[in-house]
């Protein structure tokens, strides 16, 4: 891929929780001449942004639907319950499901978490949003079980979370939409988060084409260099043959004798 073939620009979605901090920083020192642009989506809007085309690629939360999107999942999180400072659950380091039955568990419209039975006793509604969520618990209303980074997205310093084991976790995914031939951006960016190497094959930044004039040098070095013109560094000797002293070997130079005395 020639300079001239490179997008001038990459968009990467990214859903609440997810910090893609790191590898922007990693695609700046990498393709310094083509920005990255952020486009911030709930997580159940991008997979549409990217199956519409208005992201090359997203940090998103699995599932997507395969046979639209490509998907590499990158990492598993820790779903935790939120509940309050003075909560009796904050007593212990980790808190079960069986342990939360007694508890109003609110269950949030954008909940990203696949239950087969809801834990604990509903609430009367369900709040619209996560950020709704956390208002009721720090109103004492319940309890409410999300993935840690959103925990730590909606930190407040009167509730703090603890794990929760048994609990469905959500997995965090890069994706893109589906294509016979993965776009060269895109592989670049799944070789930054997969921790490739500037030179490995596949994840490595275009290189630049040569300056005209480099190319010249380097026509004019290789006639210097062809044959009949000689190449400047001495042949060595066929194996098994010794040069005649005094004499040339294979077409080279050889070293002069010492004159005679006349």
């Amino acid at each position: 891929m020639t300079g001239s073939d490179i997008p001038s620009s990459f968009r990467l979605a990214y859903v609440p929780g997810v910090t893609p901090t790191k590898w922007v920083r990693v695609w700046h020192e990498r393709l310094p001449h083509t920005s990255l642009e952020l486009v911030q989506a709930t997580a159940a809007e991008a997979p549409g942004l990217l199956a519409g085309g208005g992201a090359d690629a997203g940090l998103v939360r699995l599932p997507v639907d395969r046979d639209v999107l490509s998907a590499i999942p990158l990492y598993t999180e820790t779903t935790v319950v939120v509940i309050p400072k003075d909560h009796v659950a904050t007593a212990a380091e980790e808190v079960s499901l069986a342990e939360l039955s007694d508890e109003i568990v609110l269950h949030p419209l954008d909940d990203l978490l696949d239950w087969e039975t809801l834990p604990g006793r509903p609430a009367v509604e369900r709040p619209a949003t996560t950020a709704d969520a956390i208002e009721l618990v720090a109103a004492g209303v319940g309890v409410l079980l999300v993935p840690q980074s959103l925990a730590r997205l909606h930190h407040r310093k009167d509730l703090t979370y603890r794990p929760v084991p048994d609990a469905p976790e959500s997995r965090v995914a890069l994706s893109w939409p589906e294509a016979e031939v993965t776009p060269d951006l895109v592989e670049e960016f799944i070789g930054i988060v997969r921790g490739r190497t500037v030179n490995s094959t596949r994840g490595r930044a275009a290189t630049p084409p040569r300056p005209a004039k480099d190319k010249a040098k380097d026509k004019a070095k290789a006639k210097r260099g062809g044959a009949g013109g000689g190449s400047g560094a001495r042949q060595k000797p066929a194996a098994g043959r010794k040069p005649q002293a005094g004499g040339r070997s294979g077409g080279q130079s050889g070293k002069r004798g010492k004159p005679r005395g006349r």
